[in-house]
C-alpha cells in the first residue's frame, strides 16, 4: 500500500450500528445422526422464526440470522435487551420440546 491508498480509511457517511448477538446451540447436535440433526434443527429453525421477537426485530429490518451448523447466532440492532426477550421467549417454548435441548448466550 503506498500514502495516498486511503481505502481502509473510514468512511465518514457509513452509518455504523452496534449489532447485540443471541447465540444458540444445540447440546450434543455432533452425536446425532445425520437424519436427527436435520430434523432437529428444522424444529429448531420453527421455534426460533415463530417466536415473537424474531418476527418484529425481522419485520423491522432490525435482525440478521446466521447458521452455524449446529444451531444460529441472531444478530440484533434495537437494544441490549432484545437477545435477552429472545433467549426467555424460546426458552418458554422449549418446555413443549423436552427433547430439544440447547445452549444460550
Amino acid at each position: 500500500m503506498n500514502a495516498q491508498d486511503t481505502s481502509a480509511e473510514p468512511k465518514p457517511d457509513l452509518p455504523l450500528e452496534i449489532a447485540h448477538l443471541l447465540s444458540i446451540d444445540v447440546v450434543g447436535y455432533s452425536k446425532l445422526l445425520v437424519n436427527e440433526q436435520i430434523e432437529l434443527l428444522q424444529q429448531l429453525n420453527q421455534i426460533v422464526r415463530g417466536s415473537e421477537c424474531f418476527r418484529a426485530a425481522e419485520t423491522k429490518g432490525k435482525l440478521v440470522r446466521v447458521p452455524t451448523g449446529d444451531g444460529m447466532t441472531l444478530l440484533f440492532f434495537q437494544s441490549p435487551e432484545e437477545p435477552v426477550r429472545c433467549a426467555l421467549e424460546i426458552s418458554r417454548t422449549l418446555q413443549e420440546h423436552p427433547h430439544i435441548q440447547l445452549r444460550m448466550g
